[in-house]
C-alpha cells in the first residue's frame, strides 16, 4: 500500500480534526481545517484510503508545507 503524505499549504492554526487514525477517506474528504487570518481553509484528501497517522492535534499551529497526516490507499 503506497503512502501520501498530505501536507497543508497555509499556515495557521489547527479548527478541526474531522478524521480519526484508522479511519477511511474518501479523495476530497476534509482531513483538518486550518483557521488563518480568520478564515477557515480545509485540507483535502488527495486520495481515498485509510487514515494511518495524524501528526497533527486541535490548536496546534501548523507550517506552510507541513505534513499533518498520512493516507495509505
Amino acid at each position: 500500500m503506497p503512502e501520501i503524505k498530505i501536507v497543508t499549504e497555509i499556515a495557521g492554526r489547527i479548527c478541526s480534526t474531522p478524521v480519526q487514525v484508522g479511519g477511511t477517506v474518501a479523495d476530497g474528504d476534509e482531513i483538518v481545517v486550518v483557521e488563518a487570518m480568520k478564515m477557515e481553509i480545509p485540507v483535502l484528501s488527495p486520495a481515498s484510503g485509510k487514515i494511518t497517522s495524524l501528526l497533527v492535534k486541535l490548536d496546534d499551529v501548523v507550517a506552510e508545507g507541513q505534513t499533518i497526516a498520512i493516507v495509505a490507499n
